[in-house]
């Protein structure tokens, strides 16, 4: 069984920074993808970044420029630099890896950012 454990999250005022991580345990598969999601209040959840085993990146527009999305394939975790953080960036931000069809998720981090 896999599990996913995000770190990292808390309140910050908007232009600071966070540094979400997440770890994965039990047996692991090697991922193909790694990702961040988030979900704000009433609306859906939504992609933030994803990363390659091979370290290709997609970001969302709304976070190009400020958020920045790594991995490291040893120890199976997967890391999302926060910087200029704007109040619409508020939303619980979920850990994500892929192995071929299959999906699995933590079980979220919230992000506040106060105007």
């Amino acid at each position: 069984q896999v599990q996913l454990v995000e770190s990292g999250g808390g309140l910050v005022q908007a232009g600071g920074s966070l540094r979400l991580s997440c770890a994965a345990s039990g047996s692991i598969p090697s991922f193909n993808d790694m990702g961040w999601y988030r979900q704000a209040p009433g609306k859906q959840r939504e992609l933030v970044a994803v990363i390659t085993s091979d370290g290709r990146t997609t970001y969302a527009e709304s976070v190009k420029g400020r958020f920045t999305i790594s991995r490291d394939n040893e120890k199976n975790t997967v890391s999302l630099q926060m910087n200029s953080l704007k109040p619409q960036d508020t939303a619980v931000y979920y850990c994500n890896a892929r192995k071929l069809q299959t999906f699995y998720w933590g079980r979220g981090t919230q992000v506040t950012v106060s105007s």
